[in-house]
């Protein structure tokens, strides 16, 4: 039957806190989950393992801002979009994977609410195949109906 959905209904700060716990028991090799707020470009909850200053946190979301709704990203959306005959509002790019010397970063775009973007940070060793099924399956938990 399928796992139930957990809708973001009710108190969205208590359905993202959930999430991101999700994302960070569930994906694999993860040692930080997130979440940003596009519309504001503020980290909404993360946990990780280690302690990072305030300043980190606050360049990832601004980086996850950039790496989604750059003035170039939109315009290569713009493109696309024109000339797949797209009118939907709906972003093209959905989901990015950034490895970095140590770790993946993989950001995935919350597909009914498209300002919400989740970050999962997994050490470099994780499997990419299972980190984007257990990610998605998590998100797909979490997407209203």
């Amino acid at each position: 039957m399928g796992t139930p959905q957990k809708q973001m209904t009710g108190n969205f700060s208590d359905q993202i806190q959930s999430m991101v716990k999700a994302l960070r028991s569930e994906a694999p090799d993860c040692v930080a989950a997130g979440v940003v707020d596009m519309a504001t470009g503020m980290l909404l909850a993360y946990e990780t393992v280690d302690n990072h200053p305030t300043e980190v946190l606050d360049l990832l979301a601004g980086a996850t801002l950039d790496l989604f709704q750059g003035r170039t990203v939109l315009m290569i959306e713009d493109v696309f979009k024109e000339r797949r005959g797209v009118s939907s509002d709906q972003h093209y790019f959905q989901e990015v994977l950034v490895n970095s010397q140590h770790v993946t970063h993989l950001f995935l775009r919350m597909i009914t609410q498209q300002d919400v973007v989740a970050v999962v940070v997994c050490r470099k060793s994780v499997n990419v195949g299972m980190l984007f099924a257990q990610s998605r399956r998590v998100i797909s938990q979490y997407t209203a109906a």
